[in-house]
């Protein structure tokens, strides 16, 4: 996407270039800029759209960092206690500071992050600006530049938003703001509803898996007014009729994928299960730059392969252990921790040490998101071990898995020759169908009805208990002790509904990037992330990653980059 962005920019700049020549050849343009009336069409709308899109994999080509991940896999799960960073202490320091909560204004990583999002906005303010030129001259018609600007809107929305859960304390920018002078002293949150509501003008069908439709916005539109506002009465029937009668932005359906698995299978990257996923692509030229970038650290570091980042912890692990098929709502989990294989070494001759799973129950969906000993990965064969983890004292015994591809997809989905194959078409399913229904039962929660919301809740738990999707091992039994059921006793008043919808979405959308998000937006996040850092702490790597650190009611932001505070001249101030 963003190589054919930069094609038809130079296209249309060559264009450009050679109608002035053709007038005046005195009439010299200024370098690195295009004339107006070259984008004042729909080509060059499209163009800018283009733009506008391709900053949602968190990659631009000003990144020296990792740090713009869409996916937050840093700010999500990491934060959020889902992951260790793992590598090594001096591989991308910034994330140290992340992980222990205490990081500054100077870290890099958050530099970067807030960059991308203003990127993102002034590029869908550009197009505002153009689509409103293109209008006035006759270029393109009214429904054509509605089409445009609602996407601009709703992407502009979106980079809004974004920023907003990261720091809360952030500048609403439009395409009529003045830069030099905008502050962070006025609440955004009514701008960036506004321009998701624009979106949900949007039909089904856009036509394509990659622009944003009706659903889409509404979903986004519906969390927006959960996260920012608690609106949960104002946000449910969005939600409702997003699921009820929403499509994929192809027109096609959606709806749960019938194993929980297959999700994350790249061939199903824009499945039914998928109402929204980033697009990435491999093997077309860019060089990696189309594919996953932000992600392609986060690989088992299998005999020395990259990179070894974003290793599950045990506290996360141990939340898949059940009792009756139910999980154990009073976190009593941890008393009876999932089998690991911390300090078992791989024997001479290839042959591993001695080491027998843990046979107790367990949530299937456990081992499609962890890699762990004795279990098979995919096709890559039994997850063997500590030969798997590039430093089992610092990074914990177990792997990453949902975003990983096959063995036998390499080459086809993952970039050829580059540096890693990290690099993978494996896009990140921003929206997913079971995301909205738990959104959804959250939203009947707090209005008040736990009928329906522990019905949604045993939607999610269904698919999950379909064991045609438990991984197995090669002889094609289970390849753990997999016992899952749904609720069948009411839930006891609204906080043990609470406390249910709460971890469901932990087991069902783990390591996807909405961890610490959810805490912030429940009010709960100091109170849980002591809760589970005083646990991993307890672990032989624990010490070495989090030392002493704790959180505090500050750790519900991060700070405001200090370069974005210098470059304002004091029209910005910081959030904490």
């Amino acid at each position: 996407m963003k190589k054919k962005y930069i094609i038809i920019i130079l296209i249309l700049a060559a264009i450009g270039t050679w109608s002035s020549c053709k007038n005046s050849f005195l009439d010299v343009k200024p370098a690195g800029s295009l004339d107006e009336s070259v984008l004042s069409n729909a080509k060059g709308c499209d163009a800018l759209l283009i733009g506008c899109y391709s900053l949602l994999d968190g990659w631009s080509i000003s990144n020296t960092t990792w740090g713009p991940q869409t996916s937050n896999w840093v700010y999500g799960d990491i934060r959020g206690l889902e992951t260790i960073k793992g590598s090594t202490e001096i591989d991308q320091p910034d994330i140290n500071g992340i992980e222990t909560f205490s990081e500054t204004a100077t870290n890099g990583f958050l530099n970067e992050k807030w960059r991308l999002c203003y990127e993102g906005v002034s590029r869908c303010n550009n197009l505002i600006n153009i689509v409103n030129s293109a209008l006035k001259g006759g270029h393109i018609d009214q429904d054509q530049a509605d089409t445009y600007l609602e996407q601009a809107r709703a992407l502009r929305g979106w980079y809004h938003f974004e920023a907003w859960r990261m720091w809360q304390k952030i500048p609403y920018l439009d395409e009529k703001t003045n830069t030099a002078t905008v502050g962070n002293d006025v609440d955004p949150g009514p701008m960036i509803i506004a321009d998701f509501q624009e979106g949900v003008k949007l039909p089904l069908n856009m036509g394509a898996v990659g622009k944003f439709n009706k659903t889409v916005c509404q979903v986004f539109l519906g969390k927006a007014m959960m996260q920012m506002n608690h609106d949960y009465a104002g946000a449910l029937p969005i939600l409702q009729e997003a699921s009820s009668t929403g499509t994929k932005p192809n027109g096609t359906a959606i709806g749960l994928a019938p194993t929980y698995g297959e999700i994350f299978d790249i061939v199903n990257r824009n499945g039914i299960e998928a109402i929204y996923t980033v697009q990435y692509s491999v093997n077309d030229g860019s060089g990696g730059a189309n594919a996953g970038y932000g992600e392609v650290l986060n690989f088992p570091y299998i005999n020395g392969g990259c990179c070894g980042f974003a290793n599950p912890t045990q506290e996360f692990v141990n939340s898949f252990r059940t009792s009756g098929g139910l999980p154990l709502l009073d976190n009593s989990y941890n008393n009876n921790p999932v089998k690991n294989d911390y300090g078992l070494d791989k024997a001479p001759l290839g042959q591993p040490d001695p080491f027998v799973t843990d046979k107790g129950p367990l949530d299937p969906r456990l081992d499609w998101s962890v890699g762990r000993r004795g279990i098979p990965y995919w096709d890559w064969g039994i997850h063997t071990g500590a030969d798997w983890i590039r430093d089992q004292t610092a990074d914990g015994p177990y792997s990453p898995k949902k975003q990983v591809f096959k063995k036998s997809q390499q080459g086809q989905y993952t970039d050829v020759g580059n540096w890693t194959t990290g690099f993978t078409a494996n896009g990140y399913r921003m929206i997913r169908y079971a995301d909205l229904l738990l959104l959804i039962a959250e939203c009947q929660i707090e209005t008040g009805d736990l009928v329906n919301a522990q019905i949604n809740i045993n939607k999610i738990r269904a698919r999950a208990a379909n064991s045609d999707g438990w991984v197995k091992m090669p002889d094609g039994t289970n390849a753990a002790n997999y016992q899952i059921s749904q609720y069948t006793t009411p839930f006891a008043g609204k906080a043990n509904a609470e406390t249910a919808l709460y971890m469901e979405r932990k087991l069902e959308l783990g390591q996807e990037g909405h961890r610490w998000f959810d805490l912030n937006r429940w009010g709960i996040t100091v109170t849980e992330l002591n809760r589970a850092l005083n646990y991993e702490r307890t672990m032989p790597w624990g010490s070495v990653v989090y030392g002493s650190s704790t959180v505090g009611p500050e750790d519900v932001t991060y700070p405001i980059p200090q370069r974005q505070l210098d470059l304002s001249n004091g029209k910005l101030t910081q959030n904490r």
